[in-house]
């Protein structure tokens, strides 16, 4: 009978499973954060090759 209650007790206070799959938070941060660099880039990039024609064409 004690050891029914025992299994009884760990069934209800016992922690949840822990779902593992996927990417850890800081994974997934460091690839948003270098997504977000690329993309800023990119437009830096974009906003330098307009500047740089448009004052070519002024000279």
């Amino acid at each position: 009978m004690l050891a029914i209650l025992h299994t009884v007790i760990g069934y209800v206070f016992s922690p949840p499973e822990r779902d593992e799959r996927g990417l850890s938070q800081s994974t997934e941060t460091a690839l948003l954060l270098a997504g977000a660099v690329v993309v800023a880039m990119a437009v830096v990039g974009v906003v330098t090759a307009y500047v740089t024609g448009k004052l070519g064409a002024l000279k």
